[in-house]
């Protein structure tokens, strides 16, 4: 059975923390380790304890807890996952840009944290496991030889929903958000169309558009009005126009299959 996952709580609310380290006792993969108030103590406990696991505050005096993250991104050593538990949903973009495991509300709920510390627990494992053997790994020089998203978290009815990246048919612009595509299902996330193409494995998406990226398996056909323009008809029924400076690649990546 593996190793339980040393867990660092931190958070400047001494009633968040309790309720937090109540959870936690009821966790057989968790050992906490310690508690923090603030992200310089953070910092100093972790080099000492070096936790396999980080629940981060965000909203704290000093250093706030993406302002943690991001020191510890900087570092040499490896860093731990980072669970971030905040009472706001508008930090959740730039935290897994800051490359956390998972994003929790306040009041935490039983089940979300016993999710988030299985995430955790894949993550080490991941690390742990011979090069090239790992969860996701692929061949190298493949597309799909770096860590790529599997999922991203979007804002949904005050709570934050899960999106695994298999089940998205195309992504389009609307104004500041992008737009995730699910079957009939669909959702707005605050991101760069730039940044989301850099998460997604180009085996499997395409930029077609300065505002709209498809699923390759999604697209059953290019056509043409006759005048130069094209167009990326798909298996849903959507047809979405391919912009002039992305047909050549376009074509090029159907052409390769």
């Amino acid at each position: 059975m593996p190793a339980p996952l040393k867990a660092l709580i931190v958070d400047d609310e001494p009633l968040a923390v309790e309720r937090l380290q109540i959870l936690c006792a009821r966790l057989p993969a968790l050992q906490l380790v310690g508690t923090a108030t603030d992200g310089a103590a953070a910092l100093r406990l972790i080099d000492v304890l070096a936790p396999d696991l980080l629940f981060l505050d965000i909203a704290m005096p000093g250093l706030t807890g993406l302002d943690v993250a991001r020191t510890l991104e900087q570092r040499d050593q490896p860093a731990p996952a980072i669970v971030f538990v905040t009472a706001f949903d508008q930090f959740a973009v730039a935290a897994f840009d800051a490359a956390a495991t998972d994003y929790l509300l306040k009041p935490v709920a039983p089940e979300r944290l016993a999710r988030a510390v299985d995430r955790a627990a894949e993550r080490r494992a991941a690390r742990a496991a011979p090069s090239g053997t790992g969860p996701g790994t692929t061949p190298a020089g493949q597309p799909g030889d770096r860590a790529y998203a599997r999922e991203f978290w979007v804002p949904n009815r005050g709570e934050l929903a899960r999106v695994d990246v298999a089940d998205i048919d195309r992504i389009e612009a609307e104004r500041d958000y992008m737009r995730l595509h699910a079957g009939s299902r669909s959702w707005l996330i605050h991101e760069t169309i730039a940044n989301l193409e850099a998460r997604l494995d180009p085996a499997d998406f395409l930029r077609i558009h300065r505002s709209s990226i498809v699923r390759r398996a999604a697209i059953r056909r290019l056509a043409h009005d006759g005048q130069g323009n094209w167009s990326a008809e798909l298996a849903g029924g959507q047809t979405l126009r391919i912009g002039r400076t992305y047909l050549a690649s376009v074509r090029a990546a159907i052409l390769r299959g």
